[in-house]
């Protein structure tokens, strides 16, 4: 049987997979990082930084979900893929297995790469002990079957997981990422960040609505029922609406602090969990994003 809970930062618990809330940059439950348990085997979705290495390996041990037997990078990203090298290197007690996108595999091999456009990142892991994975291929967790599919745009190399049985899938940075129900960002990111990928992936999601009930994203959980239908119908017009106001404001004024606050009155006021931290981070990451895809140039930019 397959063990779902949500495990949150308080301890509290829910009735969905195991959740261990990363802090990234120093903004609580930036990141979230999956455990799916079946029959005594443990899947883990995502590492995070390679500073948290040590204290996600005493968050496993604490919740009894050590050892891991299997690892998948949901893309290449530093805040989801950085911590894998330190990580690995911790687990050498157990036999454990890395998996990520074929396009993947590169990235983690030479990370500079992934790392342009985001502001004040030190440190690169180069990663080379990498199963590479193409759609349609299967992650069997004694008996549970994951399947992967290329959730591109965001990135070129993020993958989504789907379960079937569980109807949930787990999409990464793909699609969305939702601080509460009325605060959100976008997948607009560097340096990989491809419009037409995403517009494929937003149909393909779309397509599979009567085979899911959940959405795990990449950041601040997941969203079930009403709320995961509320992400699929409003996914691409927020994805259009935060591109097209930021490279307004930006004209208008490239002051992050402008940017922050237009956003917020602008975009999302109902919000009750509004962190400024967490946006600021967040908007200057996507107006970089902006930039490495010449949506924003830099000639016609106001300074």
């Amino acid at each position: 049987m397959t063990n779902i809970v949500i495990i949150n930062s308080e301890g509290k618990y829910d009735d969905n997979y195991y959740l261990i809330d990363g802090m990234t940059l120093g903004v609580p439950k930036f990141l979230s990082i999956y455990i799916i348990e079946q029959n005594g085997m443990r899947l883990m979705i995502d590492v995070g930084e390679a500073l948290k290495a040590r204290k996600i390996i005493k968050k496993l041990k604490d919740f009894g979900l050590y050892p891991i037997h299997k690892i998948v990078l949901t893309h290449s990203h530093w805040d989801h893929a950085q911590g894998i090298s330190k990580l690995y290197s911790l687990m050498k007690d157990s036999d454990v297995e890395v998996l990520a996108s074929e396009n993947a595999v590169e990235n983690l091999k030479n990370p500079e790469k992934m790392i342009k456009g985001f502001e004040g990142i030190e440190g690169v892991y180069p990663f080379e002990e990498v199963i590479p994975l193409k759609e349609g291929d299967i992650i069997d967790i004694n008996g549970l079957k994951l399947e992967v599919i290329n959730f591109f745009g965001h990135t070129m190399d993020n993958i989504a997981l789907f379960d079937k049985s569980n109807r949930n899938i787990f999409v990464g940075d793909s699609i969305l990422n939702r601080l509460d129900q009325d605060a959100f960002s976008v997948p607009l990111m560097p340096p990989d960040f491809h419009e037409e990928e995403l517009l494929k992936t937003f149909n393909k999601l779309r397509k599979m609505k009567n085979e899911l009930n959940s959405i795990s994203l990449g950041h601040f959980g997941v969203w079930k029922d009403n709320h995961f239908e509320q992400i699929l119908n409003e996914m691409e017009d927020l994805y259009f609406k935060v591109k097209n106001s930021l490279i307004k404001w930006y004209n208008e004024n490239p002051s992050i602090d402008y940017i922050t606050n237009k956003y917020f009155k602008t975009l999302i006021p109902n919000s009750k969990v509004w962190n400024e931290k967490a946006f600021v981070i967040m908007i200057e990451m996507m107006i970089n994003g902006l930039k490495l895809s010449e949506f924003i140039k830099a000639e016609t930019a106001l300074h």
